[in-house]
């Protein structure tokens, strides 16, 4: 009994344990038009870098980036670009502390 219960501890201490899963800011983006915005609410314990980042889509309408911005626990920010004409695409990428 005493050697089954020391295997079984073994084991479990053996087991590597699964990674913590990212805590990103929760972020949420609107097109209109040709201006793109984004709403970003951190609800975790630690700051997240947040940027906004936008393609336009006419070829001589160039990509624009915001940013960087902190985004501490609790808090709240806004991003907001735009090209001259339409949005091709719009998306926040994090890098959380």
């Amino acid at each position: 009994m005493l050697l089954l219960t020391a295997a079984a501890v073994l084991t479990a201490a053996a087991t590597p344990r699964a990674p913590d899963p990212r805590r990103e800011a929760e972020c949420h983006t609107r097109v209109r038009g040709s201006h793109v915005t984004a709403s970003c609410y951190n609800g975790n314990a630690t700051t997240d870098r947040v940027q906004l980042h936008v393609t336009c889509a006419r070829w001589w309408d160039p990509a624009m980036d915001t940013a960087v911005v902190d985004v501490g626990p609790a808090r709240r920010a806004d991003l907001a670009q735009r090209c001259w004409l339409e949005v091709r695409d719009a998306w926040v990428t994090h890098d959380p502390g």
